[in-house]
């Protein structure tokens, strides 16, 4: 009964918030036609669409380190498609997603407006992949990619994919790893990861349904990095960084971690 009393107080807000991400999005299609939006500028309508998305969401998100002060080329491991909002509302961000996501319904269509660039596995189009990212860097626009190429239930983190390092090793550019940590009650979330055949529409059920819980979003140390660098060695450095960090046991507090404006105020049941 509980759980149907959540359902009922946070499905409308998120509806109502969907509804406002389609206007945002068909006024930056219709806009386009005539003066094409930079992709800055869509950064910066995604953040604060996501911002608003986690706040109809029952996490709280909690950000540990300092954000980057130049573009960046941004790694995190990969639990759910929550990843995207989570990280999407603590900076202007554009992100490297799955082809399959273009196909989902609404959702793919808001993804393809943000200027979210994809993936098809095994296309043999990772050439023009790094360089629509390079030259997103060379902007000083941060660009986000989940190395692990799928999603876990967050207890592991897979191997990292060197290629998609390319683009940063390329230009020199910076490298931010992040590590997400999903918890409820002070234990790994098993709600939150996103896996198998599951259906996105009823995870957000389930979600909806559920107790407020947190999300940590650990920003470690940044990488510079040199065109004469090993991938394979970098990618492997970074995935050990980012496991340490992902099965560590620190408790965040009000006092070392940043939380999200709007994110979890007003979600208490």
């Amino acid at each position: 009964m509980i759980g149907y009393c959540r359902l009922a107080w946070r499905l409308p807000r998120l509806l109502l918030w969907v509804l406002v991400g389609l206007l945002l999005a068909c006024w930056v299609s219709l806009r386009s036609a005539t003066l094409p939006a930079s992709l800055a500028h869509r950064q910066k309508l995604t953040q604060f669409w996501l911002r608003g998305l986690c706040a109809c969401l029952p996490y709280r998100v909690q950000r540990l380190g300092e954000l980057p002060q130049q573009g960046a080329l941004w790694l995190a491991n990969h639990i759910s498609w929550l990843d995207i909002a989570v990280l999407g509302s603590i900076a202007p961000l554009s992100f490297l997603s799955k082809a399959e996501v273009r196909r989902w319904p609404i959702a793919g269509w808001l993804a393809e407006q943000a200027g979210t660039l994809f993936i098809q596995r095994g296309s043999g189009d990772g050439q023009q992949l790094s360089q629509q990212i390079a030259e997103r860097l060379e902007l000083g626009l941060p660009t986000l990619v989940f190395p692990e190429g799928t999603t876990t239930d967050g207890a592991s983190v897979r191997t990292f994919h060197a290629r998609l390092l390319a683009s940063a090793l390329e230009r020199n550019a910076l490298i931010q790893p992040l590590a997400l940590r999903y918890r409820r009650q002070q234990q790994r979330d098993t709600l939150a990861p996103f896996i198998g055949d599951d259906d996105l529409l009823r995870h957000l059920w389930r979600l909806l349904q559920a107790p407020v819980a947190d999300v940590e979003v650990h920003l470690l140390p940044c990488r510079q990095t040199c065109s004469t660098d090993s991938r394979r060695a970098l990618a492997a450095s970074l995935q050990q960084q980012v496991t340490q960090r992902v099965h560590g046991h620190s408790t965040v507090t009000t006092a070392d971690a940043a939380v999200t404006p709007g994110v979890g105020i007003a979600q208490r049941m």
